[in-house]
């Protein structure tokens, strides 16, 4: 049996930033929380936690102290709020969070009709349409594409993470909806490498592994691309390894999301490898 690693995968450079900018302000003399989980990754929050920085769900829970931006950003309400509150900012929004925000500002600003293509629920994408302003339309599909109606002018941004062949698709039936349309096309170059690269290796071996937070959108993008190629298992630890999977299994491949620790990923590459004596 062969267990082969995908040429991209694990942290990106906007979770190695916002995990460095979490631990940099810890500081055990005063409150310091992250806004949400800082990383879709219920491992390495839980390790945050353990080394005192808590998790606050809205700016109204925090009455003196830190308060961390996470990784997926906030709108300009709650920059608002955390400066009358006078609390403390750590700022550990993804440059390419930051960028898609812009973007949907800029557009807004010059009288596009924005249009988000990502996940309407995923906090990424709730933070991007604040910047956008109430007017503009969050879609995740083509069917929703289809339904938006013709607009003098149209502007499109996406979700970081979002399937670069899932934005195509969408974007190919928005042309159809302006005469003046602008594209800007947020994906980042992270995501882009960890979607190609799964999918390459998917495509060479009998089954594949997909390691990261069940609530990681990249994540469930990258075992939604494999698993059109080949078996697939979306798994958060070693631990959810079963030993029936390996039957008859000669390649496993493995990737992991943009917010999946090194020391889970090793963990599950150092198991499978243990089954190829069998």
């Amino acid at each position: 049996m062969e267990v082969i690693l995908a040429d991209d995968y694990g942290f990106c450079y906007g979770v190695k930033r916002a995990i460095k900018t979490a631990k940099d302000n810890i500081d055990l003399s005063k409150k310091v929380c992250t806004l949400g989980p800082i990383i879709h990754n219920p491992q390495m929050v839980k390790s945050l936690a353990d080394e005192g920085i808590g998790i606050v769900e809205s700016v109204d829970e925090m009455e003196n102290g830190k308060i961390i931006i996470r990784s997926h950003g906030v709108g300009p309400s709650i920059y608002d709020a955390i400066k009358a509150k006078g609390l403390e900012l750590a700022d550990a929004t993804c440059p390419h969070v930051k960028k898609a925000q812009m973007s949907a500002k800029t557009l807004a600003d010059e009288g596009f009709k924005v249009i988000i293509i990502g996940e309407k629920n995923h906090p990424e994408v709730k933070s991007i349409k604040e910047w956008a302003g109430k007017n503009s339309l969050v879609i995740g599909s083509q069917e929703e594409a289809e339904n938006i109606a013709f607009v003098s002018k149209l502007g499109i941004v996406a979700q970081t993470t979002f399937s670069a062949k899932a934005f195509s698709e969408i974007v190919n039936i928005l042309l159809t909806k302006s005469y003046d349309i602008r594209i800007l096309r947020t994906i980042c170059t992270a995501t882009d490498k960890r979607q190609s690269a799964a999918i390459k290796l998917s495509k060479e071996v009998d089954m594949m592994i997909v390691v990261g937070g069940r609530n990681s959108a990249n994540t469930t993008r990258l075992a939604q691309l494999c698993t059109e190629h080949c078996v697939t298992h979306h798994i958060e630890t070693v631990d959810e390894l079963h030993d029936d999977w390996f039957n008859n299994i000669k390649k496993i491949g493995i990737t992991a999301g943009a917010s999946t620790p090194d020391w889970i990923i090793k963990e599950v590459y150092e198991k499978c490898k243990t089954w190829q004596a069998y």
